[in-house]
Order: structure tokens, then sequence, then C-alpha cells
């Protein structure tokens, strides 16, 4: 038995559903606003979370409210094939094709919350597995122009903390060498594969042999391999190489440029949680490393890619730290790695 289809058949009824904006201003700069979805039915309630990143479309959705005809007495995998079938931005078409998959993913992780919380079990016993706690690195860009004190100042008050960080091509070599003397960076992020966002970063050959250099035991995250002098620069280091902005289905890790030794299986890129099991149960097949990422995600999201990477990549270098390690200067008494699970008794959350 495949790992959806031991939830596909779970009965699920839905009254109505509920929409709740949420806000914050993250590290980097921007107001972040995502939105809550509460599916209700049979006494029951369950949630998920959009993680669209374009604002106009989220305070859009919550504008024009709860519209969609998701009512009904469903199995989860009948309300997911509907759902597939549904426009889910009435308000307007998104900017960008993925967005589609990042609001899908909301709605069926709620309605996969729900049906679990109606047949009162939890995903983890649904699915057999086991939740282990959860080992966590902490996603950072450097600052503009770049300095070591996004890393040292987490450093300082969590001196445990293990990095992934956004390299771009004016790191100059004091900051290199300042990084490498932490001993904390478990994984580079190029972004060399994002188009037409905020995050682009240019693609230099020279940079990304320097960094893989530099750092011999990083995984190295979504280099741009279209240019062969790239391609050519990281050759030697191959089998370090990953992949998190292109894959969103098992037919994309297979497509990469370099066949991945582990790679990034985000939920909210996957869209529905068919494509996001059949990740999961590919890598283990394939005897493929994965890990997983955020989303800035502001309210159950989060906890629920916590709970995901206990069931199925606990000892990875997990892109999924709590929320408040956002803060370049982060307050005390924030939960350390490895994360408990921490499960409510049914559903698919988190506690907190």
């Amino acid at each position: 038995m495949s790992t959806y289809e031991r939830v596909a058949d779970l009965p699920l009824t839905i009254d109505d559903y509920a929409l709740e904006g949420l806000s914050a201003t993250v590290s980097s700069g921007f107001e972040r606003l995502t939105t809550v979805i509460r599916l209700r039915g049979a006494g029951e309630e369950g949630v998920g979370e959009d993680v669209t990143y374009e604002g106009a479309l989220q305070l859009a959705q919550q504008e024009h409210g709860p519209a969609l005809p998701l009512a009904g007495e469903w199995t989860f995998d009948g309300f997911a094939g509907h759902l597939a079938q549904t426009d889910q931005f009435p308000a307007g078409p998104p900017d960008r094709e993925v967005y589609r998959n990042y609001r899908r993913w909301g709605f069926e992780s709620a309605a996969l919350d729900l049906a679990l919380r109606q047949a009162g079990t939890s995903l983890a016993e649904a699915l057999g597995r086991e939740l282990r706690p959860v080992t966590f690195v902490v996603s950072s860009r450097m600052g503009d122009p770049p300095t070591i004190e996004p890393v040292a100042s987490r450093l300082a008050r969590y001196p445990s903390l293990r990095f992934k960080l956004d390299a771009t091509p004016d790191w100059d070599q004091a900051l290199i060498d300042g990084l490498i003397a932490t001993g904390a960076v478990d994984s580079i992020d190029f972004k060399g594969t994002y188009k037409g966002t905020a995050v682009d970063t240019e693609t230099d050959p020279d940079f990304y042999r320097r960094i893989a250099e530099a750092f011999p035991d990083a995984w190295l995250e979504d280099p741009d391999l279209e240019p062969d002098a790239a391609r050519e620069a990281l050759e030697p280091f191959e089998d370090r190489i990953t992949w998190d902005a292109p894959i969103h289905s098992v037919d994309d890790i297979l497509a990469a440029p370099v066949l991945p030794r582990t790679v990034n299986l985000k939920p909210s890129r996957f869209g529905s949680v068919k494509a996001l099991f059949e990740g999961y149960d590919f890598c283990e097949e394939r005897g493929m490393g994965a890990y997983g990422g955020g989303q800035y995600e502001l309210g159950p999201g989060r906890g629920q890619i916590q709970y995901l990477a206990a069931l199925f990549h606990p000892d990875a270098p997990n892109d999924i730290a709590p929320s408040g390690y956002d803060a370049i200067d982060p307050e005390p008494g924030l939960p350390e790695s490895p994360l408990h699970p921490d499960p409510e008794r049914t559903g698919f959350r988190r506690r907190s």
C-alpha cells in the first residue's frame, strides 16, 4: 500500500469554511501575508495555510470570502479530485502558476486535518509511521551589503544552531572565512533556478566553485547549471547538488540537470497531498535522501511541515526552524534542534 492510499479513503464531511488573514514583517524586510483556511464539519475543524507570496492575492481571497463550493460528503481523495477542478482564485488569477499549488496545499492540508480529526486518529497513526525529533537549520540571507552579523548574532544566543545560507556573488573572502570559522554551515542556497522573483541571484561560475571548495561538507542547493561554465565549475561537486524551487513532482526530480542524492520536498510546492506522498515514496524506494523547507508560514502551516519532517526525514537539514529564528537577534527560550514532534492527539498538526 502506498503512503497516499493510507489516507485516500478517509471519510470527510465539510459543512462550510472560514478564512483568517495573518501578517508579520519578517527579517528580510517585507510584510508577509498568509491565510489560514478553516474547514468545518461534523463538529470538527481542520486547518491549513495558504502561503501564496503575493500579498494582494491573499487580501483578495480574504475579501472575496469563503465562496468555493466545498460542502459535501466526500472521501479525502474525492475531495482532492473536486478541488483540482475548482478555481481557487475566483477573485482573479495568480501572477505565477506555482501559486495555484500553494493555495491548493492550504485547502488539502486543512481537509486532511479535518478528515483525520473526524476519524479520531492522527496522521502518524493513519500512516503507521513514528514521529521522531526533527533536526532543523536556520535559513538566512546575509544582508546588503553582506556581513557575518546574521549568523554571528544568532550563534551568540544559540551556539548550537546550524544554517542554510543564501549565497550571493558579493560575498567577499573575509565573510567566507568568517563563516568557515563558525563550522555551522550545513547548506548553501544559490537561488540560481529562481526566475522573475525578488530573490533572483546572478549566476557566477567562479563564485560557485569558490563556495563549493570553501564548504566541502555543505549541500549546494539550486545552482543555475544552464551556462556551460557553471556546469563545469560544479562538476567535481555534483554529489552535493540538491534542488528546491524546480521540484513540484517526482517527474521534476527525474528531470533535474543532476539527479540528487537528497532533495527538498517542500509540501506547498507539490500542492496536493498525493503528489507529495508520491515524492516521499519515490525517495524511500530509490534510497534518495529528503529534507523539508518552509515558506515563511505564519500559522498552522509551519507546524504541519514540521510534523511531516518528523514522519519522513527527521535527521536531515530541514529548513523549518520555529518562526522566532527569523529574527536576526532571536529572543531567548526558543525550541532548539532537535525539535520535539509535540503532536495533537488527532489530526495533522502540532500543539505549538
